[in-house]
């Protein structure tokens, strides 16, 4: 699947919807939304700094690491999720593993994982934050640059005003942890050899800014329960990471991430 395809997968999925959520000044209209020009700032200042899940697999895809078949989380759980929580959690998680079956050219996974993350947002109430018609545009834009963003600006600006207008900016920062968490998890386990390799120390030291921000993002709304809970899962990785310089991180770190990446992770998929 090329990237374009990728895109396609994704913004008719959870990724317009991860875009949402963070709720910030700005100039609005009469009828107290904001204006497109100010949701895209608002955009680029506080989501892009935390890299998306395909941005990860990317670095891994580059330095030549194998796709590991079982390493994300089965489709079949998609059924077990029956709280607000934990379907939102696991949309960033399945977003981050199609992301990861996307790279790596997987088409079987990529259309089980479109389906798992189309599940979750019938079951999150999220059907009316994405036009119905995005998919189908989407391909005839398939070879059309232009045209392809201007379809994904407007997803994520539709996404962004919808989840604010119903108040819903808590849900969306669940699911950007999960594609945060489980993007991580997939570095950080992929085989020993590859793990050792000196480029993951790159990758594991760019993780250190958007965990930051995560978690600037979770304090802003820590009044809310399940997001409470989460912040406190985040708490032992993010001291971990405190303690990383700039530009250096220990053998010792990194083994301590690894660990503490896979703890989260089994506490956020689990049913």
């Amino acid at each position: 699947m090329n990237k374009n395809n990728l895109t396609a997968a994704l913004a008719a999925g959870a990724v317009a919807v991860v875009l949402a959520g963070c709720t910030v000044k700005g100039s609005q209209d009469k009828t107290g939304v904001m204006s497109q020009k100010d949701v895209e700032q608002n955009v680029r200042e506080f989501v892009y700094p935390l890299p998306t899940a395909f941005e990860v697999t990317e670095m891994l895809n580059r330095i030549e690491a194998a796709y590991i078949i079982d390493i994300c989380n089965p489709k079949e759980n998609v059924d077990k999720y029956v709280t607000e929580a934990k379907r939102a959690v696991n949309m960033g998680v399945y977003s981050a593993d199609l992301c990861y079956a996307s790279t790596y050219n997987q088409q079987s996974n990529v259309m089980d994982y479109t389906q798992t993350i189309r599940a979750l947002i019938d079951a999150l109430d999220m059907t009316r934050a994405v036009d119905p018609e995005l998919a189908s545009k989407m391909e005839d834009n398939e070879n059309n640059k232009e045209g392809m963003t201007e379809l994904i600006s407007n997803s994520f600006y539709d996404s962004y005003d919808y989840l604010n207008r119903n108040g819903r900016g808590p849900v969306s920062l669940m699911i950007v942890a999960g594609s945060w968490v489980e993007g991580l998890y997939i570095a950080t386990h992929i085989s020993q050899e590859t793990f050792e390799n000196k480029e993951m120390v790159k990758i594991l030291l760019s993780q250190k800014e958007p965990l930051e921000k995560l978690v600037k993002l979770l304090d802003e709304v820590k009044g809310e329960p399940n997001v409470t809970g989460l912040r406190k899962d985040l708490q032992p990785l993010y001291d971990i990471y405190s303690k990383v310089e700039a530009n250096s991180i220990s053998e010792e770190q990194m083994a301590s991430i690894r660990k503490e990446s896979e703890v989260i992770r089994e506490t956020i998929v689990k049913p």
